[in-house]
């Protein structure tokens, strides 16, 4: 009578084969026959892998070892020179006596499972590929804006940033941006693009443009959204040279205007004073012509500082002096905005050497910027400005510390940026640009430390001589002035 269970063995849809202690095959099924040929009397791995020895791992021998089913991926070739991936699972057939003498081994077919898991890998790889050198800043960011993973553009330039919120990796900042694009992504599914300026940790401003696009998992939900910030500096610092040129004529016309209608009122006094022969008109007029000529020579200095970098017209200077006369000169205005200046400047040894000009108009800025910082703070009822000189055997420096309104993180990186203004439509963004080039013309640099609601402090260190450089000195945000 023919036994069911041999039939069930032999219809069996994967490779199922017996085999004794020596590996010898006593028993395959059809499917194993068609595509193997004839097996009687010879080995598993002569059949399956037309080796002349036995495989170095064999889960037929790890199941005499130890009387416990074994399983292992393996690749066989069939008759025809066809090579299969398959699944390997060996179970031990004890006889009556519990000794194992045989070990049934099936090997199921899956050639096409593992080709699919091949090409879904090589898919992942050239993905993670172009995701890791897009020239572009990418994040992955959660619902609450905590960063996942990055590429290395975004590595490079910000740092390890895995687990930090954006708004900190990108802007040093201590809440999230608003208007935030991955928020309003995550609110509606749709891509936002915007521009932003963000910083670098070494304090570099960068141009971005920022693409938010959602990422859905399986239930069609937002898991979370990739955030793709393309560097746009260099594009707009091209296209600042030639668009603010005009929003500078913009921003000094006005001043200028009136600059020239003083210097016309200073001529008709002198012009008409000589008619008259009335000298003390003459005398007056001449003032008024010589003090309208100085400010047009500051206004159009800072212009070429801003137009294009230029030599020093290098002289011997003073510091003491230079701060003397910097000091004199806006002192009427600091008292009349409630500001005392308090000086400090050394008597010997502060020669230097330094474009007079360039120089006053560093001071004057600085200074500025200080009242205005003191003028906008409403926080306090008393403001004062200290205004220093000193050096060491190799730099001169001048020191304006002032206790107005501070400056947070972003505000101080952008500090020095062109046309970046603190004080809205007040400010014209020229002032400490152009402090700053000043200062780098002089082989100089100028520290800035400051603190919300503590005040600022200005360090301008310059040469002694102009073959020698001040190096830059890293300092702890400044507490203001007492």
């Amino acid at each position: 009578m023919e036994n069911p269970f041999e039939r069930y063995f032999d219809a069996l849809p994967c490779y199922l084969t017996v085999q004794d202690k020596d590996f010898r095959i006593v028993q395959g099924n059809q499917k194993f026959r068609r595509d193997f040929g004839n097996w009687e009397g010879r080995y598993c791995f002569q059949v399956y892998k037309h080796r002349s020895e036995k495989c170095e791992v064999c889960p037929v021998e790890r199941c005499f070892w130890d009387g416990n089913p074994h399983r292992s991926e393996e690749t066989v070739r069939s008759l025809d020179g066809r090579e299969i991936s398959v699944l390997v699972e060996a179970t031990p057939l004890p006889n009556r006596d519990g000794e194992i003498t045989q070990v049934m081994e099936m090997s199921t077919d899956v050639t096409l499972i593992k080709r699919l898991e091949d090409q879904l890998r090589e898919s992942r790889r050239r993905y993670q590929v172009l995701f890791e050198e897009v020239p572009s800043y990418i994040s992955i960011q959660t619902s609450d804006l905590r960063i996942t993973e990055t590429n290395r553009a975004f590595r490079e330039d910000f740092g390890a940033s895995l687990g930090r919120y954006c708004y900190k990796a990108y802007k040093h900042r201590s809440e999230e941006c608003i208007p935030c694009p991955i928020r309003e992504t995550f609110r509606d599914g749709q891509v936002r693009t915007r521009e932003e300026v963000v910083s670098s940790p070494q304090g570099k401003p960068l141009h971005v443009l920022v693409t938010a696009a959602p990422i859905y998992d399986e239930a069609g939900k937002i898991a979370s959204v990739m955030e793709m910030s393309a560097n746009i500096t260099q594009i707009r610092e091209l296209e600042t040279q030639l668009t603010t040129l005009g929003l500078l004529i913009g921003s000094i016309s006005h001043g200028l205007k009136g600059l020239l209608n003083g210097l016309a009122g200073g001529m008709y006094l002198v012009n008409t004073g000589f008619k008259k022969g009335n000298m003390d008109r003459v005398h007056q007029g001449w003032d008024l012509v010589e003090r309208n000529v100085a400010r047009i020579r500051t206004m159009v200095s800072d212009i070429l500082y801003y137009a294009k970098p230029r030599v020093p017209n290098w002289e011997p200077l003073s510091a003491e002096h230079m701060a003397n006369e910097v000091a004199e000169l806006l002192r009427s205005r600091l008292e009349d905005l409630g500001i005392r200046l308090d000086t400090d400047f050394r008597e010997s040894g502060d020669e230097f050497e330094g474009d007079v000009q360039a120089i006053r108009s560093l001071l004057v800025n600085l200074l500025e910027n200080s009242a205005d910082a003191c003028r906008i703070d409403t926080g306090k009822s008393d403001h004062v400005i200290v205004f220093r000189t000193g050096g060491t055997d190799t730099c001169v420096e001048f020191e304006i510390q002032d206790n107005g309104i501070g400056m947070d993180r972003e505000t101080r990186e952008k500090a020095f940026s062109l046309f970046f203004s603190s004080k809205g439509s007040e400010g014209t963004g020229l002032g400490l640009f152009i402090a700053n080039r000043i200062a780098v013309a002089h082989g100089g640099v100028i520290e800035l430390s400051s603190e919300v609601g503590q005040g600022t402090r200005f360090l301008v260190r310059l040469p002694r001589s102009r073959k020698k450089e001040c190096p830059k000195v890293e300092e702890a945000p400044g507490q203001g002035v007492s």
